[in-house]
């Protein structure tokens, strides 16, 4: 997305020059999905994202309901090189757990984290630098909309993180507790027209009795400067839950530092069935700084400065010798 209401052309010519490096000039969020990008914020960046969900479940074979709300955020923080970002996750979850079993219905009130993890992030692999031929075609729109098959190489990213889970904690297996590991490969191909796909591929809570397996598939599309629409799908698999969420959604771009979006999520079973309605936003602070570019022979865009000592150096000396 880009904040530009002028021709078409422009915002072609913008996207593919902002598509080389990790730092864009507006927002690089992970929401409103749940799936995180290849790319980094770019060094310099801090970033807050954060939202709010409602939380609706009923199984049928167990007969309980939960009814509640929950809270998920993120910071996100690109230092030392454009390819690295480290970050802090997390999601907390208040409800009210009511089990029908019983002649008198027996509620009981929750609350804790459902996720908290430290990790980093870094791209060892981006298709997009340095590539010449990507270059928009300032004369013909037909020529910028045919399909590019390299952008079918994606971007490609790892993660390393570590989970911290309390004791007794009501959203997790029995026993677990304290740290565990998380893994995750993400990949992104940017695709013309404004079409970005992004997967991620993780292992988490290795070595416990709730290790599982995750993948998430994302797809948006930028239809305006402004409005974004997404769709996604998540699987869960392991010996403690497993489950496939649909979510569909969308954003809005407020300026080029904050971003406000909202999506629903569901399944397609009944043990339990899950329907969520969120809503969240994303906002940046912005102490990016271009690198100074040494070009082999010495000058490092300082010329200038050199030549007036240089001057002033000359100057002295002619006083001196007069």
């Amino acid at each position: 997305m880009r904040i530009l209401k002028s021709i078409p052309i422009l915002i072609l010519a913008i996207s593919f020059n902002s598509a080389y490096g990790q730092y864009t000039e507006v927002i690089n969020s992970n929401r409103p999905g749940v799936s995180k990008s290849a790319f980094s914020v770019g060094t310099g960046i801090v970033q807050f994202e954060a939202g709010a969900f409602s939380v609706k479940e009923e199984h049928a074979l167990s007969n309980y309901e939960v009814s509640g709300f929950g809270l998920d955020f993120g910071l996100r923080y690109g230092v030392l090189f454009e390819q690295l970002e480290l970050s802090v996750d997390g999601v907390y979850q208040n409800d009210n757990i009511t089990y029908n079993n019983a002649l008198i219905p027996i509620e009981e009130k929750r609350s804790n984290f459902k996720s908290f993890t430290l990790g980093a992030k870094y791209l060892v692999y981006d298709p997009y630098k340095n590539m010449e031929e990507a270059k928009p075609n300032l004369y013909s729109f037909h020529a910028n909309s045919k399909f590019n098959w390299k952008s079918l190489i994606p971007a490609v990213s790892i993660y390393a993180g570590a989970n911290f889970d309390a004791k007794d904690n009501p959203y997790t297996a029995p026993g677990i507790e304290g740290f565990s590991p998380k893994i995750m490969i993400a990949t992104q191909n940017n695709f013309n027209n404004g079409w970005v796909f992004v997967m991620n591929l993780i292992k988490d809570r290795i070595g416990t009795d709730q290790s599982d397996f995750q993948y998430i598939f994302t797809l948006t599309h930028s239809f305006t400067p402004q409005w974004v629409v997404f769709g996604e799908t998540q699987g869960i698999k392991s010996d403690f839950y497993a489950d496939n969420i649909f979510r569909f959604g969308g954003a809005y771009l407020w300026t080029k530092d904050f971003q406000l979006d909202a999506n629903i999520a569901f399944n397609t079973k009944d043990t339990p069935t899950v329907f969520n309605i969120a809503f969240g936003a994303s906002y940046r602070l912005d102490f990016h700084k271009d690198k100074e570019i040494d070009n082999g022979n010495g000058n490092n865009g300082n010329f200038k400065k050199k030549k007036k000592k240089e001057k002033k150096k000359d100057k002295k000396t002619e006083d001196f010798d007069s």
